[in-house]
């Protein structure tokens, strides 16, 4: 199959160029206009396919909920905004629901093919429940639990290796046993839901952290004379820090800064999505066996807990491109690579995941000017016509 477009995202910057695709796999990339293509674009802009690495669940579906159905409708439906690949993520609960979620997630990976399924399901990002209660957002305090690598071996058991990514308070995993254990057997550790301070996010990098759970977020702000966690998210040029770019959990404005900052490489947009997206304001939900209902600022957010709330986001990945674009004043490159090539690189997977180059998994998006979707293509099979 051969697509083209006046705009190809290639090597950091937009050019006429078509696409061969075959087997699932980008083959070529060549002139505008040399070969008869399939679908010509016109001047629709084709970026590589999206990658979400901390999303809970989407149209009343949860990770938690262990339901092979709700995963696999999940998966489905998810490139309609872009996303071609993500992490299902889970949220803390006992260890008995945990445990039958990671397994579930293993299972549907097992027969799940992305592409004539939708998108690939790359892993786990085990989110709790090794977090602070002080910062527990809106995690269940009652399953918060002290780090321990001998659980998290059953967890991992359980999930048939596919934990990728784990959020953990590091200021509570002594001598940082947890962290170096996971840093040693290639699961990411992301330092969130933390009361750490700054020299504690130093240290943990130190010790093998590689990432900040959503900047801002659940976590001890920077002060000029106390610079905290999202000190370090700032300063650390070599961390690569989630941030969640709905315009609700941080305005513009902090966007700005974030990638003012980090720049083109190592900032991730993640959508922190609950089974509460595609449903309307008003609507309520159990999270993390807690109730969550969605207000107007397209946010869940607790009911038992009128003020600081936010529970999770309802964005679409496509949305919050746009947001940093138009909104924060992100340069493009920044932007895009964000949601596809940085966390494709996090993983490990950016030899093979998140730019449009030959040798890669054709995950293509074709986007209208207003950032809706126009067509997206997971291992080059179309999703949406």
């Amino acid at each position: 199959m051969i697509i083209q477009s006046t705009r190809v995202y290639v090597a950091g910057s937009f050019m006429k160029a078509a696409l061969e695709t075959e087997d699932g796999v980008i083959r070529r990339i060549l002139p505008y206009g040399s070969a008869e293509p399939d679908m010509d674009y016109g001047d629709r802009r084709i970026v590589p396919g999206f990658i979400d690495v901390h999303c809970h669940g989407a149209y009343g579906w949860d990770t938690n909920d262990a339901t092979p159905d709700g995963l696999k409708q999940w998966a489905k439906g998810i490139p309609a905004e872009g996303v071609t690949g993500f992490l299902a993520t889970t949220v803390t609960q006992m260890k008995p629901v945990l445990m039958k979620a990671v397994a579930n997630v293993a299972d549907v990976m097992k027969s799940h093919k992305a592409g004539p399924d939708g998108a690939a399901i790359l892993g786990i990002h085990f989110e709790g429940p090794y977090l602070n209660i002080k910062h527990k957002g809106a995690q269940p305090p009652e399953a918060i639990v002290p780090p321990s690598v001998e659980e998290f071996r059953e967890y991992q058991d359980a999930a048939e290796g596919n934990i990728r990514l784990i959020t953990v308070a590091t200021e509570n995993d002594p001598d940082f046993a947890l962290t170096r254990y996971c840093a040693s057997t290639g699961v990411r550790v992301s330092i969130g839901h933390t009361d750490a301070d700054y020299e504690g996010a130093m240290l943990a990098a130190a010790n093998g952290a590689v990432s900040i759970t959503h900047t801002y977020n659940a976590q001890t702000p920077f002060k000029h004379r106390d610079n905290g966690v999202v000190g370090a998210a700032l300063r650390l040029r070599n961390l690569y820090s989630e941030v969640i770019c709905d315009c609700a959990h941080s305005t513009p404005e902090a966007l700005n800064i974030f990638f003012t900052c980090k720049g083109a490489n190592k900032a991730i947009m993640i959508s922190d999505a609950l089974m509460c997206k595609g449903f309307k304001p008003g609507d309520k939900f159990i999270f993390g066996g807690h109730e969550v209902e969605i207000w107007e600022d397209g946010c869940a957010h607790l009911t038992d807990i009128p003020e600081h709330s936010i529970a999770g986001s309802t964005m679409h990945t496509n949305d919050g491109l746009r947001n940093l674009v138009e909104r924060a004043g992100v340069p493009f490159d920044a932007a895009i690579n964000s949601c596809t090539l940085n966390p494709a690189s996090l993983l490990g997977l950016d030899d093979h995941l998140g730019k449009l180059c030959a040798g890669y998994d054709a995950d293509i998006v074709v986007l209208n000017d207003d950032y809706s979707v126009e067509e997206t293509f997971c291992k080059g099979v179309p999703q949406l016509h």
